[in-house]
């Protein structure tokens, strides 16, 4: 039996992806869709996206459905969830889930108390990349993992990006943007918890039309085994090569009995191992597109998969993202995270 997905807000790109995996999808029935935005509800007809809504309360009112998808803009990302599983739905929302604390506690409240699942867009651990980097670290390849080299620049493309991102209000900070893909994925691939956010540093240094933007941001993370993070989210990649520098979302792991280095744009993983073997080329293996959108699924449906995206990581990682966004703001760190 399909699930009945309803839409609302499509101010951020990746929304669009998922509305039409859902259309391709047998287990989902694509039923309503909202864009309060006037500008951005003009431009929708013509990428493929049927428009039922101007009022998110009238959606929410007049369409029956089990789960409401959210790409809005992130300032009212948070609100948007609140008022779906105020409702009794289901949520999957582009990231990040929402942009303060006191937001996250409603959603984790809400979720626990009407047994609703909450998922997030978080894609970059479907990557084939990342599942062979899970891999090789999981079966010991690099013995104790000791540190981790995480690049993850991305371009601003400003003046194509949309306009909202300098506005004040919402956005919410470029580390709970771009960090949060990291945050969640180190636990995964490494099998250790973040336990410290040693330091954090957000500051606008390109665009400087909007001051208050932080388009720059550093963090250094602990985890529960001692291995230590340091990352670079910053939008300061060249807007021309982009997303197709071999520095995008690369990552250099060391461990006790070798190094690896893999990236999305690089074709293989390379490990560097303590013996005299010398390095070696690595395959990668095959990725799980669409998995965040499986694992929100499979929750929903009682049987999440052993460390998979459910309810409980999503909002997890959300908090860890939002602390680190604080520390960056507030310039306090170290941050020790309980358990």
């Amino acid at each position: 039996m399909s699930l009945r997905i309803a839409f609302v807000g499509f101010r951020h790109g990746h929304i669009n992806g998922l509305y039409t995996v859902a259309q391709e999808r047998d287990d989902l029935d694509v039923v309503a869709a909202c864009e309060e935005d006037a500008e951005t509800r003009a431009t929708l007809a013509g990428v493929g996206i049927e428009v039922t809504h101007a009022s998110y309360e009238a959606m929410l009112n007049e369409a029956p459905c089990d789960i409401v998808a959210c790409g809005d803009y992130f300032g009212v990302r948070g609100e948007r969830v609140i008022r779906a599983l105020e409702h009794g739905k289901h949520v999957l929302c582009d990231k990040p889930l929402c942009i303060r604390l006191d937001e996250l506690e409603r959603i984790e409240e809400l979720a626990r108390e009407n047994k609703l699942s909450v998922g997030c867009m978080l894609d970059l651990i479907d990557k084939p990349v990342m599942v062979t980097l899970r891999e090789l670290i999981r079966r010991g390849d690099l013995g104790e993992v000791l540190s981790i080299t995480v690049l993850g620049q991305h371009p601003l493309n400003y003046g194509s990006r949309p306009m909202w991102y300098f506005e004040e209000g919402k956005h919410g900070g470029t580390i709970n943007d771009i960090g949060i893909h990291a945050i969640d994925a180190l636990p995964w691939f490494t099998g250790h918890a973040i336990a410290e956010i040693t330091a954090a540093r957000g500051w606008n240094g390109r665009i400087k039309e909007h001051p208050h933007f932080g388009d720059g941001a550093h963090l250094m993370l602990k985890l529960a085994n001692g291995c230590g993070v340091i990352a670079d989210f910053s939008y300061f990649a060249p807007d021309a090569p982009g997303f197709a520098m071999p520095m995008y979302w690369r990552f250099t792991v060391a461990g006790s009995e070798g190094t690896v280095e893999a990236g999305i744009n690089l074709d293989k993983a390379t490990l560097w191992p303590n013996d005299n073997s010398g390095a070696r080329e690595i395959e990668l293996m095959d990725g799980r597109p669409n998995g965040y959108l499986d694992d929100f699924l499979a929750d929903i449906a009682g049987m999440p998969p052993p460390e998979g995206l459910d309810t409980t990581r999503v909002i997890h990682s959300a908090r860890v993202s939002l602390l680190a966004q604080q520390a960056a703001n507030s310039a306090r760190a170290p941050l020790v995270l309980a358990g």
